[in-house]
């Protein structure tokens, strides 16, 4: 009797080993990734796809001894469809934390999602004011929705203003007169771009003959390209989705356009050129560049990987945003000693929107030289040369962009139409 107690006793404690040993196995952190997967950005969403890979294989899938396991939300570029499939993989998947989103509108929409199932969401791309809107309305709520990926149009475009105005005073340049159209896709990230861009120009001096917004699947621009011909501007500007600006850009040639031509975010997919072809010559852009040798190391594992070269627009930013959601988590880890969205969140707000986290070149950051968030810029990140940053480029004929604002990093002049 005495030797079956041993034996039940050594086979409990051994099922408990096991048992033990399988709990440990099963600590799972689910990551939701937003991005169009799908449908007319689908290009966007396949950098992301491996952005992400690329990030979490850094980390052999785990933060400490929790396992981090993707599960990617195909938002399709459209809001409806996004908060759809966000919620799905709350219900049926269990996310406990997200990450990443392209379009702007999307981001307006999910923000009021993740409000409800307290599912902190970082480094969403929705540049929109309206993020920013709804975000100051009620900050306790929306902290969830907090770390933007891309700060509201105004705190960029003006660059653009700038390079022009450069060119025509170093006499680059000499337009007959100030006049631009604004054009774009009708979202909230196309208005919020044409707005800004609208805004910046005209405080400069510039007059606006025309503001134009489109449906995103809309392909024929012929009709509008002539117009803006025959009203002689100097400037048209504005941003668009795929494959709408590789169509506007090659139709602004077959009218014979002569303006400059600033086509924002052309280059954020790696092959815009398929698109637009040598036509994009002279187009002007703003795009962060991969500058260091970390950077150029992993555009080159990228391009092994996926047969073309990244967007650091795109694939560059989507890895440091991971790369940021990578360092909240081990902090987590280390400030609580387990993850979950409360404990995720409770980083969040006191050490990421507060400045006291950042994510820096240090940390491992290929595109900005630090991701970080003040109580004064949330829920944009801080945005100046030593934070996030976009020089102004130019396009030449084979579809490389070359810098030419501001004077301390151009690589050449500009080049007039």
């Amino acid at each position: 009797m005495k030797k079956i107690l041993v034996l039940a006793t050594l086979a409990m404690f051994s099922l408990g080993v096991l048992t033990t040993g399988l709990s440990a196995q099963e600590k799972v952190l689910r990551v939701g990734v937003v991005g169009p997967f799908t449908g007319a950005q689908a290009k966007v969403g396949a950098e992301f796809k491996i952005s992400t890979e690329m990030a979490l294989e850094n980390i052999n899938y785990k933060v400490g001894d929790y396992k981090l396991e993707p599960v990617w939300i195909d938002s399709q570029y459209d809001p409806a469809k996004a908060t759809s499939a966000y919620s799905e993989a709350v219900d049926k998947k269990g996310i406990d934390v997200g990450v990443l989103n392209w379009a702007s509108s999307v981001s307006v929409a999910l923000m009021d999602l993740v409000a409800v199932y307290k599912i902190p969401h970082f480094f969403g791309f929705g540049a929109t004011e309206v993020v920013n809107q709804k975000y100051h309305s009620d900050p306790e709520k929306y902290s969830y929705w907090s770390t933007k990926g891309w700060p509201v149009p105004a705190n960029l475009m003006q660059g653009y203003v700038e390079a022009v105005e450069a060119a025509i005073a170093k006499g680059d340049w000499k337009p007959e007169k100030k006049a631009i159209a604004i054009y774009g896709e009708d979202s909230d990230w196309g208005r919020s771009a044409g707005g800004a861009l609208k805004e910046v120009f005209s405080k400069a001096g510039w007059e606006v003959v025309s503001e134009d917004y489109f449906p995103n699947t809309q392909t024929d621009f012929y009709s509008l390209l002539n117009r803006y011909r025959s009203q002689k501007v100097a400037v048209i500007a504005g941003t668009c989705n795929y494959p709408g600006m590789g169509a506007l850009i090659k139709q602004s040639k077959e009218v014979g356009l002569k303006a400059v031509i600033v086509a924002d975010g052309m280059g954020w997919v790696g092959n815009w050129y398929d698109m637009a072809g040598a036509a994009g010559e002279g187009v002007v852009d703003m795009i962060p560049q991969l500058t260091t040798p970390e950077a150029k190391a992993w555009a080159e594992k990228f391009e092994a990987r996926a047969g073309y070269k990244p967007s650091p627009s795109s694939g560059g930013l989507a890895y440091d945003g991971v790369g940021l959601l990578i360092k909240v988590l081990n902090r987590t880890l280390e400030k609580h000693g387990e993850l979950n969205k409360e404990k995720i969140h409770e980083v969040l707000v006191s050490e990421v929107l507060t400045g006291k986290l950042a994510y820096t070149k240090e940390d491992g950051a290929i595109i900005m030289k630090s991701l970080r968030y003040t109580p004064e810029t949330v829920p944009d990140p801080v945005v100046g040369a030593d934070g996030y940053f976009f020089p102004v480029l130019q396009y030449d004929r084979d579809g490389v962009g070359h810098i030419i604002y501001p004077p301390d990093i151009a690589v050449t002049g500009f080049k007039a139409p």
